[in-house]
């Protein structure tokens, strides 16, 4: 009676040991899953299964083509809309990188960020800004595999050569120009010109 007792006890010493272990197992592969998210917020967005509609925080967002980093994305928050391949962003900064290793930096109150093409839509104070100048309007769009930013509204230019207002303006990130149309009043000087190319529509 006593071995049979004894018997029971390891028994269910070991079944016992064994799910604590278990457990102890699954919350250790939880936290290293969630430290390596955390650690690179870059996987969040890549990481949104096919069906998934959620909110996400602080998120960040590269794009590259051919091995070849092409923008970086960061925003405050993220809704990822599956059935539209959409992520409503808000508070975002994108910034695109040129083949001459500079930068151009974009900031935005919203942006949608189509899944499939990675186009942007900018919405609400939408700055643009590089070493030499900077851009505001209220609305544009980028398309990413041209790699043009569209501005369909007032857009100003300004800088420390002098400043230009248009109706409208296309930003070509590959040739680093910028074509403006419709009610284009300028104050530049001789060393600003050559970043401008004016549409005589």
């Amino acid at each position: 009676m006593v071995w049979s007792r004894l018997k029971k006890t390891r028994k269910l010493s070991t079944f016992l040991l064994i799910v604590i272990l278990l457990a102890v197992g699954t919350i250790v592969s939880i936290f290293i899953g969630y430290r390596q998210v955390s650690n690179t917020p870059e996987l969040l967005l890549a990481s949104i299964k096919e069906g998934a509609n959620l909110s996400l925080g602080k998120i960040r967002q590269t794009a590259t083509r051919d091995g070849r980093k092409e923008w970086r994305l960061e925003a405050d928050s993220a809704n990822y809309r599956e059935a539209e391949n959409k992520v409503d962003l808000i508070n975002l900064t994108v910034i695109y990188f040129l083949e001459d290793n500079r930068e151009v930096h974009l900031e935005a109150d919203r942006g949608i960020l189509i899944t499939d093409t990675n186009d942007i839509e900018f919405i609400g104070n939408v700055m643009i800004r590089n070493e030499a100048y900077q851009m505001k309007t209220e609305h544009l769009n980028y398309e990413h595999g041209q790699r043009i930013i569209i501005c369909d509204q007032s857009i100003r230019i300004w800088g420390q050569d002098g400043e230009l207002t248009a109706a409208s303006a296309k930003y070509d990130l590959k040739a680093d120009k910028i074509i403006l149309k419709g009610n284009v009043v300028a104050t530049v000087s001789q060393d600003f010109a050559p970043i401008l190319g004016q549409s005589k529509r």
